[in-house]
C-alpha cells in the first residue's frame, strides 16, 4: 500500500469520528450501564463476544471454570522472573488447561519441554519491549524462537520509523516477522505501544500491521508510558475491522477496566494481577 493511500485512509477516519464520539455517549461507553461486580462475569462476557483468549498471570485460582481456562494466555513477562516462576506458570497452565504461556524467548525451550504432550501452547515476545532493534534480528530472533517450539509471537513495532513517516520500513518489519511466523503456522500479534503514538500513528500502525497480514494488533508492551486505553481499542477496532484481533494489554488492573476494554472491542485482555482482579481487590500500578 502507497504511503498516499495511507495517508488518504487516516485522514478519512480521523475525519469521521473522534475517539469520545466512537466509544462515548455521556460518560456510558458502547452502551455498558452496568456496574462491574466480578473477573468471572467479566470473563464470560469476553467468551459472550467471540474473545479467542484472554491473558493472566501466576496465581490464577480454582474457581476460574475450565472453559474460561482454555481461553487464557497465561503470561509473566517481568525481567527478573526465575526458572522456578516459569516452571510454576508451566504447570498452573497445564492444570488449567490454559491456552498458552507468554514467556520471554530464554524460557521457550524449558516451556515446550514442560509442556510437552499438553495442549498449552507457548508464546514468546520478540524486539520486546522497545522494539528498536534491526528487522533482521527480529526475523532471527523469531525464527530462533519458532525453531525452538514457540507457536504465537508478539513483536514490538520499530516506533521511531513510524514517527518518522518510513512506512515501508515500518510494514517490512512486521512482515518479516509475520512471514517467519506463517513458515511455521504460528501466530504473529503486532504490539504499536499506544501510549506514546498520536491517534494518526495509532491508525497508521494499524493499518500498516493489517497489510503486513498480522493476526492480532496489540496496544501496549506494559513496559512503557502508559498501558491500554478504551479509546485506544475502539480506534484500533476500527481500523482494522472483524478481519484482525485486538488486545488491549498494560494497565488493566481493575474488573472495570477489563470491562471496558471488551466493550470498547478488545478481543484479548492482557493483565498481570488476574488473582486480585478476580476477588475484586485492588491492585498496585505497574507491570505487564
Amino acid at each position: 500500500m502507497s504511503t498516499g493511500i495511507i495517508e488518504k485512509i487516516v485522514s478519512q477516519v480521523l475525519m469521521e469520528k473522534s475517539l469520545q464520539d466512537f466509544y462515548c455517549t455521556g460518560g456510558t461507553c458502547a452502551g455498558w450501564e452496568r456496574n462491574v461486580v466480578d473477573q468471572r462475569t467479566a470473563v464470560k462476557n469476553i467468551i459472550t463476544n467471540g474473545a479467542e483468549r484472554i491473558a493472566a498471570s501466576i496465581g490464577v485460582g480454582e474457581h476460574i471454570d475450565k472453559d474460561v481456562a482454555r481461553m487464557i494466555d497465561h503470561t509473566l513477562l517481568k525481567p527478573d522472573a526465575t526458572p522456578k516462576e516459569i516452571k510454576t506458570l508451566c504447570e498452573e497452565a497445564r492444570t488449567y488447561g490454559f491456552a498458552s504461556v507468554c514467556i520471554n524467548p530464554s524460557y521457550v525451550t524449558m516451556c515446550r519441554d514442560l509442556l510437552s504432550g499438553s495442549k498449552v501452547k507457548v508464546c514468546t515476545v520478540i524486539g520486546f519491549p522497545l522494539g528498536a532493534t534491526t528487522t533482521e534480528t527480529k526475523r532471527f530472533e523469531a525464527e530462533q524462537a519458532l525453531k525452538s517450539g514457540a507457536q504465537e509471537i508478539d513483536m514490538v513495532i520499530n516506533i521511531g520509523m513510524l514517527k518518522q513517516g518510513e512506512n515501508g520500513y515500518v510494514f517490512n518489519d512486521i512482515n518479516q516477522v509475520v512471514l517467519a511466523a506463517k513458515k511455521f503456522g504460528a501466530i504473529c500479534k503486532v504490539i504499536i505501544e499506544s501510549s506514546i503514538l498520536t491517534d494518526e500513528e495509532k491508525i497508521k500502525a494499524c493499518i500498516l500491521a493489517k497489510e503486513a497480514k498480522a493476526d492480532f494488533v496489540k496496544t501496549s508492551t506494559g513496559f512503557s508510558k502508559g498501558g491500554a486505553t478504551a479509546g485506544d481499542v475502539a480506534l484500533m477496532r476500527y481500523v482494522v475491522g472483524s478481519t484482525v484481533g485486538v488486545k488491549a494489554s498494560g494497565g488493566i488492573r481493575t474488573t472495570e477496566d477489563a470491562k471496558l476494554m471488551i466493550a470498547s472491542g478488545a478481543d484479548r485482555i492482557g493483565a498481570s494481577a488476574s488473582v486480585k482482579i478476580v476477588k475484586g481487590e485492588a491492585v498496585a500500578a505497574g507491570g505487564y
